[in-house]
């Protein structure tokens, strides 16, 4: 017994030592940055191509990360990067050896989405180091640099606007507005006092409105018809707000509907025709804005809107698989593909990145406004982010979301508004397989009679668009304008 418990003692003695050892990052940052304590997230990012690699996407890009949550910390002060950290792929021990790129950002999630661009977070400048076999190697990142807010360019024909939320305000108990770049047509200020309709562009997750800033050239005319162009991006703290209202989110689309507009009309001229499309996030966003204030917007496009039918969330059934990692036959389950069926990356690699970079991405995106909220302020994840299973529970909150649920259950209510209103198109080799929700979507209303169009195109996400495409998207919406406009007596 007693020969037992002396080798116990001895491995626990060299199990402490080996960790004791094991490679370490230091991190600290000076008070020329923060003169205050920090408490938040502090994430490593390692790439062996990749320059900047906090500016890396999981998922789309594959790379190490490391993550831990620090309270009170102050300038000048050490934060340790070990074993104990969440990481992706494996702790930093068990990492393959060689040279990498290495980036340390402390995030304090001040209101921006990415980690990487958000206003307000602190960061180093990119190392170059080698993770060798020695066992005592301490790598050292000082957190120097601070990401600065950006800015926007106003032109002739290109404007921003930013309208104060009440509504998010509130929610986020910090002053928060509603964004959007403006473009004006060129009739614009030739006919000063003509009136326009306004297309809200939803852009899609990734897209921000600060990229249009400094344009000079006029807006387009929706076909015939001059315009307003709303370019709207939906960021928010948690990921992608899809101006829908969430537990985790708040109340995007009440502060669009009834903050937002009335800003944006009482801004520029305005004749009260709405219109609306969106891509990808984009266009589940603009469908679900139309089909929730159907009067509001008098016609909607939207293109590969992701996930509109539970029944296939990137070709998993919601209410019927039980794993978001593994298929029945215990292959991966892919969350993106190349030419609609080449496998690109699987959903167990998206999600155990986004486990460590714990905010501001796809999925999280997902379950930050389709589900409910944790009692830690957090939200509900739909799967087990270890094992990948499914949980009834949250899948059940999603349902509130579910766009063809939604609509198969109150179409009586619904068809006379919204007859005729919606287009949705998709390519038939979508990267992220949204043309299959759409056809199971497309499938249901037809049962209904529904007037809904439905078109389908050669390519994925990024060759779809081509002239035929979009010609005849305009086309739809120039129709619903003027539809409009015979509707309400307007010349």
């Amino acid at each position: 017994m007693k020969t037992k418990n002396i080798i116990w003692t001895i491995l626990l003695f060299y199990i402490t030592i080996n960790q004791c050892q094991a490679q370490v990052f230091k991190v600290s940052f000076p008070d020329s940055v923060l003169n205050q304590p920090f408490t938040g997230r502090v994430l490593i990012y390692l790439s062996h191509e990749n320059k900047n690699p906090m500016s890396g996407v999981p998922g789309v890009n594959t790379f190490p990360c490391f993550s831990v949550m620090v309270n009170n910390v102050k300038p000048n002060k050490t934060i340790i990067i070990n074993d104990q950290a969440n990481a992706y792929p494996v702790k930093l021990s068990e990492l393959e050896r060689g040279t990498y790129y290495v980036q340390v950002v402390l995030d304090r999630n001040l209101g921006g989405r990415t980690i990487a661009e958000s206003a307000g977070n602190i960061y180093s400048i990119t190392q170059k180091v080698i993770l060798g076999r020695y066992l005592k190697q301490v790598y050292t990142l000082t957190a120097t640099e601070t990401i600065k807010p950006k800015l926007f360019t106003e032109t002739t024909y290109t404007k921003e606007i930013r309208v104060p939320s009440k509504l998010l305000s509130e929610f986020y108990h910090r002053e928060t507005t509603v964004n959007a770049a403006v473009f004006l047509p060129k009739d614009y200020y030739l006919e000063p006092d003509k009136k326009f309709p306004v297309i809200y562009y939803m852009l899609d997750i990734g897209g921000e409105y600060h990229y249009f800033s400094g344009i000079k050239s006029p807006g387009k005319p929706i076909e015939s018809s001059s315009c307003i162009t709303v370019m709207l991006d939906g960021n928010c703290p948690q990921g992608y707000s899809e101006y829908a209202n969430s537990d985790n989110d708040g109340p995007w689309d009440d502060a669009l509907i009834k903050e937002f507009t009335p800003g944006l009309e009482q801004q520029f001229r305005c004749n009260g025709a709405r219109l609306i499309l969106g891509t990808g996030i984009g266009g589940w966003s603009a469908l679900w804005l139309q089909i929730k204030h159907p009067n509001f917007f008098c016609g909607c496009w939207a293109s590969s809107p992701e996930a509109v039918d539970f029944r296939s969330f990137r070709k998993l059934d919601l209410y019927a698989n039980d794993n978001f990692f593994y298929g029945k036959d215990g292959s991966l389950n892919l969350a993106a593909v190349v030419g609609g069926r080449y496998p690109w990356y699987k959903m167990k690699t998206i999600i155990q990145m986004e486990n460590v970079i714990y905010r501001g991405q796809q999925m999280h995106s997902y379950n930050a406004v389709f589900s409910g909220k944790r009692k830690d302020g957090e939200p509900e994840s739909i799967y087990d982010d270890n094992t990948g299973e499914i949980k009834p529970s949250v899948a059940l909150h999603w349902k509130n979301y579910d766009i063809s649920l939604f609509l198969q259950n109150n179409w009586g209510q619904l068809k006379n508004d919204l007859n005729g209103k919606i287009r949705i198109t998709t390519g038939r080799q979508e990267n992220l397989m949204t043309n299959l929700p759409v056809v199971l979507l497309d499938t249901a209303m037809k049962k209904l009679n529904a007037r809904i169009e439905f078109a389908y195109y050669p390519g994925d996400h990024y060759t779809v668009v081509t002239p035929e495409f979009t010609k005849d998207a305009f086309a739809f919406l120039e129709k619903k304008y003027q539809e409009w406009k015979s509707a309400n007596g307007v010349k």
